[in-house]
């Protein structure tokens, strides 16, 4: 079948080049279609239960909400692991599913046992809820408001929060590829009725009197409609309540036919919603923003750049002196990682096409040969798009394009030799010449440079069979070297031995440096190997010593999953004495942040920090526990330090001379990988399990003891 192949590329050169045509214009399509990210989403299948009760404890949290939801969805099918984290008002239960059930199954099935779950959970104790369709890479944009030095008494924190909630997420919620706009920081404005207990038992009324009032005069209702006069005149009952006033005019109750009013037995105000968390930025004091929460499987580039034209739209409904400002925006980091892939694959396009031309001698060999380089990746791209593989670092980096051309080189360098020996010097072969010569080179060293491909091919195989995160971090990687490996043998089965035939020349020869070069190697490797087949002995038992050195090497080397990708921006927790109020917590954070701006001023261009949770509490958080992201300058700006790591010991260490907090050092992306995968944010944790909370406590610090003297423990 090869040979068929072949012979009918060489005969029908025309089809072929439209072959040839097709996948460059369907590759360079696809580029545009593919989805690009920085790194492949390792995110497990799961699907988060939400329950917020903000009157209860910690303690009643976990018996009435949150064993029941585990209890209920322990014998959903494909369920892996189910955890959940208690907090104050809070509860979040993680249940992780096979990932052969895709997305939208194993919510379906968790949806159907809400109903019975809200049956068990007392009335009042809160409404239990499935979280976003999101993953580690869902943050994909966080932004603040900021307000201009002029109009800074203007807004205040109410201001500000009604515009996030009113005016942000509400144009952003027909952006496609946004499954949520999580808001944080602020105050959630709410009309508050204190009442006066001491009216109220005056008036020989009671707080279920008042609520139920307040309850029933705040609705509209509908009277269907009156026929009258030819028209239908359509009946509206409008009750819903516009401003306080109308709050403090509502009749509670009429003692002795006079009414009593709100305004009466209460006073009447704006208040805020109880906070579990907030937002400060810049050693400024308290801000808002939010994040922009992708769905899973969205093309991050295209829904960034979505979200970025809205936010410029949105802006210019915003009061004056209000301004969306980005602080933590990935396709930053995705334009980075593609520039030095991008730039990587070019360079080593570039070096093989320069070693082909050398070497090879001809250079109409050399630019047949390194014109399967693109047309191979953009064969890659085509079955990317078709399989749904997404170019990210991992899959893109893995190309080698030495392997991918090494068949190419053969045939034509095959080609090449029998026009040589056929053709006197200084002659040009004839078409048919060049087809019978080119036939025939390609079909003798075709059989062998398929194997080669194939045996390539294989080795690639057991990484398909994969699961888990290694297998979302592998396989894309093998599938684009296979992608791009099969394009090789589509392209030297056809192409290449088209091309051999059509535009190789023979002319003069000459002996350059690249054949000169060659000869040398030649000589060189000739001397060395009767030297070696003379000393057999010696030559293997240092191949033996060799590899026993190698293995004895090996085993004293360090193990990593897989290199650290720096993501440019840095992330942080503060970390507070438990039971510390939210109060406190402002207090530190405003005091970390000062301390960064003054003390690095150019290293450091913006420092915010999250406390607590946000709206959708998916990022679990207590009010003693700070996010603190860091973005930096541009190196070439730095004076107190030449490396990240070098700036960030020195970060380090001047943080913890505050007294009463500590600190850990990690990344956006990979803090919320570690917390969705395993519900803990470090890369390594202890857990100590027990009925006793205070000898768990006792043993946390006793394990902690032994643990912060290993080597390599940077924030314990």
């Amino acid at each position: 079948m090869i040979h068929s192949i072949i012979s009918f590329s060489i005969r029908n050169k025309l089809v072929i080049g439209l072959f040839t045509l097709t996948i460059i214009v369907a590759g360079i399509w696809s580029v545009g279609q593919v989805p690009i990210d920085a790194v492949p989403d390792i995110t497990n299948n799961q699907v988060q239960v939400i329950t917020q009760a903000p009157s209860l404890g910690t303690e009643d949290i976990e018996q009435y909400i949150s064993y029941p939801v585990e209890l209920a969805m322990a014998n959903l099918p494909g369920v892996l692991e189910i955890r959940s984290t208690s907090r104050f008002g809070l509860s979040v239960v993680t249940v992780v599913f096979e990932d052969g059930m895709g997305t939208y199954l194993p919510r379906q099935l968790v949806n159907e046992k809400l109903e019975q779950i809200r049956k068990d959970i007392p009335p009042r104790f809160g409404q239990p809820f499935i979280g976003p369709i999101t993953t580690g890479l869902s943050e994909a944009y966080q932004y603040t408001l900021a307000v201009d030095s002029a109009y800074k008494d203007q807004y205040s924190l109410y201001d500000l929060r009604t515009m996030q909630d009113w005016i942000v997420r509400r144009q952003m919620a027909m952006v496609p590829g946004v499954i949520e706009v999580n808001g944080f920081g602020g105050a959630i404005k709410q009309y508050e009725v204190a009442i006066n207990p001491h009216r109220l038992n005056a008036f020989g009324l009671t707080m279920e009197q008042v609520h139920k009032a307040l309850e029933k005069n705040n609705e509209n209702t509908g009277g269907a409609y009156l026929s009258y006069d030819y028209r239908a005149n359509f009946i509206r009952g409008q009750g819903l309540i516009k401003s306080l006033t109308d709050i403090e005019n509502i009749v509670v109750e009429h003692v002795n036919g006079v009414p009593i009013t709100v305004k009466q037995v209460a006073k009447v105000g704006f208040g805020n919603q109880v906070r579990y968390g907030a937002f400060t930025k810049n050693g400024e004091g308290e801000g808002v923003g939010g994040i922009i929460l992708m769905l899973k499987g969205a093309n991050a580039n295209e829904v960034i750049k979505e979200v970025k034209e809205r936010m410029a739209l949105i802006e210019q409904s915003l009061p004056p002196g209000v301004s969306i400002v980005p602080f933590l925006d990935r396709s930053e980091l995705i334009d980075r990682t593609t520039r030095t892939v991008s730039i990587n694959l070019a360079e080593g396009a570039l070096i093989v096409i320069f070693v082909l031309v050398f070497l090879l001698g001809n250079w109409r060999g050399g630019l047949i040969v390194a014109s399967t380089i693109p047309i191979a990746l953009l064969f890659a791209f085509i079955l990317m798009n078709v399989f749904d593989v997404w170019a990210n670092l991992m899959s893109l980096g893995a190309i080698d394009f030495g392997i991918i051309v090494d068949g190419a080189v053969i045939i034509v360098e095959g080609t090449v030799f029998m026009l040589y020996q056929k053709v006197k010097p200084g002659q040009q072969a004839s078409a048919q010449v060049r087809d019978e010569t080119a036939a025939k080179a390609s079909k003798s060293m075709m059989k062998a440079a398929f194997f080669g491909q194939l045996i390539i091919l294989i080795v690639f195989l057991p990484i398909l069979a994969l699961e888990g995160i290694e297998g979302k971090m592998f396989r894309p990687m093998a599938l684009t070297f296979i992608f791009a490996m099969l394009g090789a043998v589509v392209l030297c089965l056809t192409y290449v031995p088209m091309m051999s035939a059509w535009f190789l020349r023979t002319g003069q020869r000459r002996h350059g440096v690249g054949q000169r070069f060659i000869n040398w190697l030649q000589q060189r490797y000739a001397a060395l190997l009767q030297g070696a087949l003379k000393r057999g002995i010696w030559l293997v038992g240092t191949a033996v010593l060799l590899l026993g050195l190698a293995y004895y090497t090996f085993t004293r080397l360090g193990g990593e999953f897989i290199p650290r990708l720096d993501e440019g921006d840095v992330a942080f927790h503060d970390i507070l004495k438990p039971g510390s109020s939210l109060e406190e917590a402002l207090k530190v954070t405003t005091m970390v942040e000062e301390i960064l701006l003054e003390e690095f001023p150019d290293e450091v261009d913006q420092v915010l920090s999250r406390v607590g949770v946000s709206d959708v509490p998916i990022d679990l958080m207590p009010l003693d526990v700070a996010d603190c992201f860091l973005k930096f300058k541009p190196e070439s700006q730095w004076t107190r330090a030449k490396t990240k790591p070098e700036l960030l010991d020195q970060i380090r260490q001047r943080l913890m001379q505050v007294p009463g907090v500590n600190y850990e050092f990690t990344q956006p992306i990979e803090m919320r990988f570690n917390e969705l995968m395993t519900g803990v944010r470090q890369d390594l944790a202890i857990k100590i399990f027990g009925h006793d909370l205070d000898l768990l406590a006792a043993k946390a610090q006793e394990v902690a003891g032994l643990v912060q003297n290993i080597e390599g423990v940077a924030d314990l």
